[in-house]
């Protein structure tokens, strides 16, 4: 909590439920600029690298870890996290997350040697992966039933708006002011969200939350996800049969064992497994990860082929891809309203075969192609897809989650998210480079096979949200229990 905030009470959630705040609208707006602020950090980066490596000294294969460093933090803890804003207060855990953020972004800019620039990037992702599932959290205890359905249209809307924004600030905030502003633009925008949070957010945490923490099963999940998000991260350099990713992987599934033996033995664990005995929070998270793979392996694909290929500059690949984004931001801001009456699982289902149809329609493409003829067309099917899938997603998985259990649920909902785009980077990268020439001919059908790859992971993933996912054409909300 903060400062000159009393505690919440400790109040049996079936004798107190709070009246709808006058401030949510508002509440939901400073929460969503940290939830653009979090997206926009993951991709500006990247247009920056060059700069980076030249002025701090990074060696070629060493300055992918500024990206990586940060997604592999941010990955790995997003589900202790959510757990720890539940025991400790959602607001307090918000807050303190952003004022991290804060300053490990203006010790990034302040970077001198490429180890004090990861440090601080894992620092960075340590703090987006308490913010992202404390927000969430947040917005799922102060909204309720269809309000609750927007809220998450937009909440979802500026996600995608962050990771736009990033490809067409990010060059030229490197090329004009130095690389060291992509890191210094968030301090301002840290300074203005811990300034309207405490007016703004009501405090809550977990109703009997004070007891004993799970340590073990805090530590076994954190490093199984760490140790599989970095095996599949690596991936594309070494490969899948390379010993590093076996060991990865074998240590991954080792660990998850030995969190669900302690998880089913303490009196008091980090995640009740009977929170996967819900079909719907079970389909809707898989809906998240098939949608990060999605989104993240088709960007990568039409990223390389439209650079590799066709010759376009970053700059003009940003320009071109935002199409799909804009139609991403509409959709998601219309899903939110829909959704109550279509139900989630038709939702999901009509997204995985948008995107899986823009997939298809990428596979057309040709070493002489054009941007008309064989890129907008697949944007434009697969972009409304995405904010469906997002929506969709997360209205299955947490509209039914308990209030004590907000957190971590959104936890999970985000770190499904991230690990599906790992793994999408991971399979449309293995299959994209699987031939041995660099010609045009060769590279344009590595990466149809790619896109071909994205079509069978939306077809997965529309079998399984029709199969998990129930009819329920108005998702039940969940009591919500604030403590102010």
């Amino acid at each position: 909590m903060c400062p000159n905030s009393p505690a919440p009470p400790d109040i049996p959630s079936k004798n107190f439920s709070a009246a709808p705040d006058p401030r949510r609208w508002i509440a939901l707006a400073v929460l969503c600029v940290a939830f653009f602020m979090v997206c926009l950090d993951g991709q500006i980066v990247l247009l920056a690298l060059p700069s980076i490596e030249a002025q701090l000294g990074f060696t070629p294969s060493a300055v992918q870890w500024v990206m990586s460093a940060y997604m592999l933090a941010l990955g790995g803890l997003l589900l202790l996290g959510g757990r720890v804003s539940d025991l400790l207060g959602r607001r307090r855990l918000f807050m303190a997350s952003t004022a991290a953020f804060l300053v490990a972004s203006l010790a990034c800019g302040l970077s001198g040697n490429p180890g004090f620039l990861i440090g601080a990037r894992v620092v960075q992702g340590i703090a987006a992966a308490v913010l992202t599932p404390s927000a969430l959290s947040i917005l799922m205890t102060t909204f309720e039933g269809n309000e609750r359905n927007r809220a998450l249209g937009l909440w979802s809307a500026m996600g995608a708006g962050g990771a736009t924004a990033a490809l067409l600030v990010g060059g030229p905030l490197a090329d004009w002011l130095g690389w060291r502003w992509v890191f210094f633009i968030n301090v301002p925008i840290c300074a203005m969200i811990l300034g309207l949070s405490p007016f703004t957010l009501r405090e809550s945490r977990a109703i009997g939350s004070r007891g004993g923490f799970d340590l073990g099963g805090a530590v076994t999940i954190t490093a199984a996800l760490v140790a599989f998000v970095l095996a599949i991260t690596e991936v594309p350099s070494v490969g899948w049969a390379h010993p590093q990713t076996l060991g990865l992987l074998g240590a991954t599934l080792g660990l998850l064992g030995a969190f669900v033996l302690i998880e089913r033995r303490v009196n008091n664990p980090l995640v009740p497994l009977a929170i996967f005995r819900s079909r719907s929070f079970v389909g809707g998270n898989l809906t998240m990860l098939f949608a990060g793979a999605l989104v993240f392996g088709m960007a990568l694909l039409v990223s390389l082929y439209a650079q590799k290929v066709l010759g376009y500059s970053p700059l003009v690949v940003g320009l071109g891809t935002m199409i799909y984004a804009i139609l991403s931001i509409v959709s998601s801001t219309l899903t939110g309203k829909w959704i109550g009456r279509a139900g989630a699982r038709a939702i999901a289902v009509i997204a995985m075969l948008l995107m899986g149809a823009g997939c298809a329609l990428f596979t057309f493409i040709v070493p002489e192609g054009t941007y008309l003829a064989h890129l907008l067309p697949g944007l434009i099917a697969f972009g409304p897809g995405i904010g469906m899938a997002a929506v969709a997603g997360s209205v299955a998985a947490l509209s039914k989650v308990k209030e004590a259990d907000a957190g971590l649920a959104s936890g999970i909902n985000s770190a499904m998210f991230q690990i599906g785009a790992a793994l999408g980077v991971a399979i449309t990268a293995t299959v994209a480079v699987s031939g041995t020439s660099d010609t045009p001919a060769a590279l344009t059908a590595g990466y149809a096979a790619g896109f071909w790859a994205c079509v069978i992971i939306a077809a997965t993933g529309a079998t399984l949200a029709l199969l998990l996912l129930s009819r329920d054409r108005t998702p039940a909300p969940a009591p919500v229990h604030v403590g102010v």
